[in-house]
């Protein structure tokens, strides 16, 4: 397990992980770019806020990423279904 040092608004983490030095520096790249958007539309607000305010617009991109997946995993399934049918 190493650990990565990363910058996430100015401020300085390290993360322990079995990830990969790059994987970790993207992860935390793309968390300090959605913490810049919540800053961006509202610049006043707490750390705390922010914080929560951009989880929660992960955890939204993550579900409906989720969704899309199981989606096109039914979809693929009933084609599959479909051509499997053709052949018996």
């Amino acid at each position: 397990m190493g650990s990565t040092e990363v910058y996430i608004l100015g401020q300085k983490y390290i993360v322990k992980g079995d990830a990969t030095e790059e994987h970790i520096k993207k992860l935390a790249a793309y968390v300090n770019e959605k913490l810049k958007e919540v800053y961006d539309s509202s610049p006043n607000i707490t750390p705390v806020k922010a914080s929560i305010l951009a989880a929660l617009n992960i955890a939204d991109e993550l579900h409906r990423l989720k969704d899309e997946q199981e989606n096109l995993t039914r979809h693929i399934e009933e084609k599959a279904n479909t051509l499997t049918a053709l052949f018996d």
